[in-house]
């Protein structure tokens, strides 16, 4: 499988990409060309709304961009190969280096830091990996999950702009001139404004809602430090009746992980942010005599 910095040629991956695309220029044709051309052409709100929407699209575009290109977390393979004939033989390795909460992955046959997950789609092992999000074609870890928060939050605000917009033209139609009834242009125009309006009203309640909820889950993972991976897996050994020891970090301290050490207001832009102190700094391996 080709695979890119941070974005692998997964088809399904690329498709999603592919609708996204299409979907927000679809959007945005309609919200000039059927919306305010059509309604507030000699209005002074055509160049506020054609501004405010737009600089959504650029900042969604943006994040969308940087949460695709970015690596989200791989674990970097050894430089030479490891001897793994202790693990094949089931004796088990002595670690005098108190690296107890690394594990080996067998199928990239390398070391990986703790809440580290191996990909199936990505075929490498990711930090802190959260999930495999097609619509980015790449995974959600530890280093772009900012970015695919930003790309949700955007196109959230987007799509209830644009839900917004439509509702406002429908409830309070601008004056128009008289049309009669013979002219059949007109009445052509105004059902097919009629048509993208719906179709627009649609996808932007989808797509909102949809991105809505993924938003939320991500908010919430973060507070309780836990992905959805370690959700799983921590239900799977309490029903097992296992004891899991989790100390959680004060809320303020693990959104900073996420969005970094600046202040809140460049959590917003999907620019690079100062690493939390103490930040996790992972080499491909850690200390074992192999």
């Amino acid at each position: 499988m080709l695979v890119m910095a941070g974005c692998i040629g997964d088809p399904c991956g690329l498709l999603c990409i592919l609708l996204t695309y299409l979907s927000l220029g679809y959007a945005d044709y309609v919200i000039l060309k059927h919306i305010l051309l059509d309604s507030y052409s000699d209005s002074v709100w055509f160049p506020i709304h054609a501004a405010g929407f737009n600089l959504m699209v650029f900042m969604l575009l943006a994040c969308h961009t940087r949460a695709v290109f970015s690596d989200p977390g791989t674990v970097p393979l050894p430089d030479m190969a490891i001897d793994f004939s202790d693990l094949r033989s089931n004796t088990p390795r002595k670690n005098d280096m108190g690296n107890e909460d690394w594990t080996v992955c067998n199928r990239c046959e390398t070391y990986r830091p703790p809440r580290a997950h191996h990909c199936r789609i990505c075929h490498r092992c990711i930090r802190r990996m959260d999930h495999h999000c097609p619509w980015i074609n790449n995974c959600v870890g530890e280093l772009n999950q900012k970015y695919f928060i930003q790309f949700l939050f955007y196109t959230s605000l987007a799509s209830l702009y644009a839900i917004c917009l439509v509702m406002v033209t429908w409830l309070w139609p601008p004056k128009r001139a008289a049309v009669e009834e013979a002219d059949k242009e007109a009445v052509y125009n105004n059902n097919v404004h009629l048509a993208h309006c719906i179709l627009l009203l649609i996808e932007s309640a989808l797509f909102g809602l949809f991105v809505t909820v993924i938003f939320y889950d991500q908010i919430v993972s973060i507070i309780n430090d836990e992905t959805p991976i370690e959700q799983l897996r921590n239900r799977l050994l309490k029903e097992a009746r296992k004891e899991v020891t989790h100390t959680r970090k004060p809320k303020m301290a693990l959104l900073r992980e996420v969005f970094g050490r600046g202040y809140i207001i460049c959590w917003f832009f999907p620019c690079n942010s100062p690493p939390s102190s103490g930040g996790p700094a992972y080499s491909y391996l850690p200390n074992y005599d192999v």
